[in-house]
């Protein structure tokens, strides 16, 4: 039972973590979409400019990766989501044997009116991943389900109340920090774009054609304000 208990949380915490992207709406998952803008490339001068973006911010990310952990897998994945009616998206996750992957939806890259754009949310990605942000929300995740099921108990709940009481916890746990994640990923984005040789000021400007978050409570990301002032403060330190 309890071995159960412990993959769902665990399984809740990296659904939570695949939420770790830089364009974020309620839709599709936690999958986020952004406003349709009219395209400054065409498809084949985007998929070009992806190419050289990937070529260039990958190995800077990897180095960044190497200098800042420990016994961390540093060799990115970069692949494209091609599946017909995706959402405009990227996130970080990790594969079965723990490779750090990044996935680009075909929107996303269309969506992109410069490649300062397109590396920009590279950089963040990969922030993510060298921040070890799944992994912290992991284990947010289960602090979560064990204080809540805690609770359940408590009160004197049977053990389906406990078993829902785990699963919010994994739910709000994995989101606790997830503000203050999103824009650890934009600073060292900041400065993984800037490394690689692109403007990463121009490369935020991505955030004013998004749905602004606001500031809700337990929302995944902050609001488009505060991202682009922490990329700024960023990049005005280099």
């Amino acid at each position: 039972m309890i071995k159960k208990t412990m993959c769902a949380i665990a399984a809740v915490a990296v659904l939570a973590a695949c939420e770790v992207v830089p364009v974020q709406t309620e839709a599709q998952g936690g999958a986020v979409q952004a406003k349709p803008s009219a395209p400054t490339l065409t498809q084949s001068q985007a998929a070009r400019s992806f190419a050289r973006v990937v070529q260039t911010v990958e190995p800077v990310a990897e180095r960044e990766c190497r200098v800042r952990t420990s016994g961390v897998n540093c060799d990115f994945n970069i692949i494209i989501d091609d599946r017909p009616n995706q959402p405009s998206n990227a996130y970080q996750t990790l594969d079965k044997k723990g490779r750090p992957v990044v996935v680009f939806t075909l929107p996303l890259i269309r969506d992109a009116r410069n490649a300062d754009e397109l590396a920009f949310v590279l950089g963040h990605e990969t922030a993510h991943h060298i921040a070890g942000h799944i992994e912290r929300q992991q284990q947010n995740a289960v602090a979560g389900a064990v204080i809540f099921a805690g609770l359940a108990t408590l009160t004197g709940g049977d053990a389906n109340a406990v078993r829902s009481a785990q699963k919010l916890g994994a739910q709000v746990g994995a989101r606790t920090y997830s503000k203050d994640f999103e824009l650890e990923a934009d600073a060292l984005g900041t400065i993984i774009t800037a490394k690689a040789g692109y403007n990463p000021i121009r490369g935020a400007e991505f955030f004013t054609r998004i749905p602004d978050p606001g500031d809700k409570f337990l929302g995944t990301h902050p609001p488009n304000a505060a991202r682009i002032k922490i990329v700024r403060q960023t990049a005005a330190g280099l």
